[in-house]
């Protein structure tokens, strides 16, 4: 879903990530609400490591990605491996994405 000067914002109900250049991309909080997911996946990826940028960025920058995922109360975070049509990175989960996942797992192992 794209905010109104057609930047990517964020999904129906989650929020969406792409890693370009070996970091992590999302989109500015200026169109979408904050989410709590967003923000765990986000204090991870500072605190190990993984550099984030929070910027205004086109479908090209989605298109041309190594690697998507999406995060979400119910679903945690989820790699996506094709939008319109077109196969994003290798087309399964990175390295980067499968890093997170683990890391966001220990994360909710810790908190219960």
């Amino acid at each position: 879903m794209l905010d109104p000067h057609g930047f990517v914002a964020t999904c129906n109900s989650t929020h969406f990530f792409v890693v370009c250049e070996d970091a992590l991309w999302t989109s500015t909080t200026k169109y979408i609400l904050e989410g709590i997911t967003r923000a765990n996946v986000l204090a991870l990826a500072d605190a190990n490591g993984i550099g984030t940028v929070q910027t205004d960025f086109a479908l090209r920058t989605v298109y041309s990605a190594d690697e998507a995922f999406v995060t979400g109360t119910f679903g945690g975070l989820m790699p996506v491996t094709v939008i319109d049509g077109r196969t994003i990175g290798s087309g399964a989960r990175g390295p980067v994405t499968e890093r997170l996942q683990g890391l966001y797992a220990a994360l909710l192992r810790g908190e219960t």
